[in-house]
């Protein structure tokens, strides 16, 4: 018998009276087990965090990042044991799963190097004029209050991280709402949290159900949403709570751009190479995905084949099998809806390269040509292992290509020019330009968000804990400046 996984409860463990099984999208087996927090449990976490603002915004630098560096190091020691619950619960290969802890470890480190050094204040003459005379001023940042951090099941742990480090660094309550389909990774943070000195009631997690989430949401003590996910669901929140502070971290439909300068054999190989591994890595299910790549006419004939040949390359199959490259996505409901993506847009006339065959809930890395613009696959997000190729006549055209799409998260641009690579940053509608490479590439301490339907906001440690914060100013006066 599966035991229940209990919920972490103001910094301890608690079980409700309800549970709900986690599956693999693999086989379909039992993962876990995991109990569900009553209305009053809920009630009581909030009330906990609310309760503990002042004590955990005055608790000393010292403190919140020895936390944070235990639960770095912890997660070191515990990598494999994770890496395998992360790859049983998501689906994801192992190899992705151990990169997913490295980068969490990461998270973590960073936001104890940067509580070290937060809020040393920012001083201001302010005798610029004549009546400032005698009058310096300090701003500092304090925490806007509890924060409801709402993950996401793509990146089950590392996107937990992203939520609770920040909120830990500056000290703001956190209430952490992991992914139904994927519980477990989030709640492993728990036991690592709660092996430290935070203050209780500073954080908790709740597997609370979706359906219960609204009145969350609306709660007055919880003026801090940063929500990853969906942009239905990212602008459904924010318009229901138009005066609190929300990050919303949303859909993509990312491009990557290989430019006439981009023509060696050499400088081709890695451009397939890059776009297969990051058009197909987590079975697609990345924000930042490779969906379009949008290829110069010159190096079109020469790039599409090797694209095709990469992509086919790809290992397919058992996530626990350290040579596979792509497993199945998060549910069989997910694969169906990008099958039918997919067949929409052969029967409107795209040319279908490889793949397009579903088992279950894998679905076979794909390639599309001649993809209609009005269908579903070019205008949303496929959230799934299929890119489509499009040939354009040079730089202005592919550029504006690129930002025919209501998203605007990241964008790759294969160039060796440095101009062109700063006329991209310039004139490309989105979060981040990367230059040489995929729109993948994300450090986890850089500024990470997107342009128009693609979200508000900035996650990355340094940027999420301004985003958790606000300037207060603190005037001195009659001082010898």
């Amino acid at each position: 018998m599966t035991a229940t996984h209990a919920f972490w409860l103001a910094g301890r463990q608690a079980t409700g009276e309800a549970a709900f099984d986690v599956t693999s999208p693999w086989d379909g087996r039992v993962v876990g087990r995991v109990s569900v927090p009553t209305e009053a449990q809920v009630e009581e976490a909030v009330a906990a965090a609310h309760a503990v603002i002042d004590e955990f915004a005055a608790t000393p630098a010292h403190v919140r990042a020895a936390a944070l560096d235990h639960v770095s190091k912890r997660l070191v020691e515990r990598t494999e044991e994770i890496a395998q619950l992360i790859s049983a619960e998501n689906g994801k290969p192992i190899k992705w799963a151990r990169g997913e802890v490295g980068r969490a470890v990461s998270v973590f480190r960073f936001a104890a190097e940067e509580a070290r050094r937060f809020n040393g204040g920012e001083a201001q003459r302010l005798d610029t004029d004549a009546g400032g005379q005698g009058r310096l001023a300090l701003t500092r940042r304090f925490p806007k209050g509890v924060v409801l951090g709402i993950a996401p099941f793509n990146f089950p742990l590392n996107l937990c991280a992203h939520k609770i480090a920040p909120a830990i660094a500056v000290g703001a309550p956190i209430i952490l709402k992991p992914a139904p389909a994927t519980p477990l990774s989030g709640l492993i943070l728990g036991e690592l949290l709660a092996e430290t000195d935070l203050p209780a009631g500073s954080w908790s997690v709740l597997t609370v159900p979706n359906e219960q989430m609204p009145a969350l949401v609306k709660d007055e003590r919880l003026p801090v949403i940063s929500f990853t996910g969906s942009d239905k669901v990212g602008y459904a929140i924010m318009d229901s709570v138009p005066r609190k502070h929300c990050t919303l971290e949303l859909g993509g439909n990312g491009a990557a751009v290989v430019l006439a300068d981009f023509a060696s054999e050499k400088d081709l190989d890695w451009a397939a190479t890059r776009i297969a591994t990051f058009s197909n890595y987590q079975g697609g299910q990345s924000c930042i995905s490779v969906q379009r790549v949008i290829a110069d006419a010159s190096v079109y004939d020469l790039l599409l084949p090797k694209i095709v040949a990469a992509v086919e390359a790809q290992v397919t199959g058992d996530p626990s099998d350290a040579a596979t490259d792509v497993g199945p996505l998060v549910n069989e409901d997910a694969a169906k809806r990008v099958e039918s993506w997919v067949d929409e847009a052969v029967q409107g006339g795209a040319k279908l390269l490889t793949g397009g065959k579903r088992d279950g809930a894998s679905y076979a890395p794909t390639v599309l040509t001649d993809v209609p613009a009005d269908v579903t696959l070019a205008c949303e997000e496929v959230f799934g292992p299929v890119l489509t190729v499009t040939k354009v006549d040079g730089e202005d055209e592919a550029f504006a290509a690129v930002n025919d799409s209501k998203y605007g998260l990241q964008a790759g641009v294969f160039t060796h020019d440095l101009q062109t690579a700063f006329r991209a940053h310039r004139a490309l509608e989105v979060g981040g330009v990367i230059v040489g490479d995929v729109p993948s590439y994300r450090a986890d301490q850089m500024p990470y968000g997107g342009a128009k339907q693609s979200g508000v906001g900035r996650e990355g440690v340094a940027f999420a804990m301004d985003d958790y914060t606000y300037e207060r100013v603190l005037v001195l006066t009659g001082l010898a400046l």
